[in-house]
């Protein structure tokens, strides 16, 4: 792969599954222990213990989600101070709670067990007895927290409650980029990690000015949300705004005036599918145009024209022919011929 290539998201994948029930805790403990240690015991050790993790990272952020049974983590002093890691961890819990969180170096009010999303400061101690769950972990650099948090060290143990401001949105978010990470672009990946990093921050944020941040971060990671919505459900004919508010479990008003500049979320919608059809009329010589049309929710073939004509000057057929002539010049040029066969050579050499 050329050095200025676009290198694909970093994803590993580990389950104690495959390890041999004496070992699998101890596995895990290895798995994890460069983060946190994992504190076992000989019952637990002799039962065996069932978990999984997956890591992504991109764009200098880390994303994980782990399957867990009940387990004792901790991070010691001692631990803090050997080591070098200073990120902040943001637990989000998806199922299953918080358990019950210990060791803090400074006082608050504790909350108890609950699901909700917790922040530690990997700089900072702390110990955690929890109940089997599966966790929601994003890493951030302690420069970006502290441009959003004031006292980022005071930010260590501290819980947003599943009901609070921005939380709900919160775990939508992150529980939408566990499903699609495995099959999102790099590009696609990095965005929906700095949305979830600035609904994060939005959500522990306490400055004065922290409600316009979160409005900005909400309205982001939302309208990401109803997009990858309707790229997962363009080519089905009932797909409508009143569909995607309800299944997403939005305000519609809110979300119509935030699709204000694509000239509503209905223009929007008819826009990715027109764009959609454009290219496969491309891709897809033998396929007939009607096909396509109804294939993309169009409930005619004289609809799906007027419209395709509106939006980009040409009839379908003519797109087609277009495209045919494109490629065919294509063929026949020696110079392309060479780029072509220069770009599969670099593709291969990846």
């Amino acid at each position: 792969m050329p050095a200025d290539s676009d290198p694909s998201v970093l994803s590993t994948r580990f389950s104690t599954q495959d390890v041999p029930r004496e070992r699998q805790l101890l596995a895990w403990r290895e798995r994890v222990g460069h983060v946190v240690d994992v504190l076992p015991d000989n019952d637990q050790i002799a039962r065996g213990f069932a978990g999984s993790i997956d890591l992504h990272a991109a764009g200098g952020l880390v994303f994980t989600e782990a399957r867990t049974e009940a387990m004792v983590l901790e991070r010691s002093i001692a631990r803090v101070s050997t080591d070098t890691r200073r990120d902040f961890a943001f637990h989000v819990y998806a199922e299953g709670e918080s358990g019950h969180v210990s060791g803090l170096n400074v006082k608050r009010s504790a909350p108890g067990s609950l699901r909700g999303i917790v922040a530690f400061d990997l700089n900072q101690r702390f110990r955690i007895e929890r109940p089997a769950c599966r966790v929601l972990t994003m890493f951030l650099p302690r420069s970006v927290v502290a441009v959003h948090i004031d006292d980022c060290d005071a930010l260590h143990g501290r819980v947003v409650p599943e009901n609070a401001p921005l939380a709900r949105f919160v775990f939508q978010h992150f529980d939408a980029t566990a499903r699609e990470l495995p099959t999102l672009k790099r590009p696609d990946a990095i965005d929906a990690f700095d949305a979830g990093a600035q609904l994060l921050l939005a959500a522990f944020a306490d400055k004065p000015h922290a409600l316009h941040d979160s409005r900005a971060a909400l309205q982001a990671a939302v309208k990401k949300q109803v997009k990858r919505y309707v790229e997962t459900h363009l080519h089905e004919a009932d797909l409508t705004p009143t569909k995607i508010v309800d299944a997403l479990g939005l305000k519609r008003a809110t979300i119509y005036r935030w699709f204000e500049q694509e000239g509503g979320l209905g223009a929007y919608i008819r826009h990715r599918r027109l764009r959609e059809a454009a290219d496969e009329l491309a891709r897809f010589p033998n396929l007939q145009i009607t096909d396509i049309a109804f294939g993309l929710g169009f409930k005619s073939a004289s609809d799906f024209t007027r419209a395709f004509r509106r939006a980009f000057d040409v009839s379908p057929l003519e797109m087609r022919l277009r495209a045919l002539d494109l490629l065919h010049a294509a063929a026949n040029d020696p110079v392309m011929r060479m780029h072509a066969a220069h770009s599969r050579g670099v593709r291969g050499s990846g």
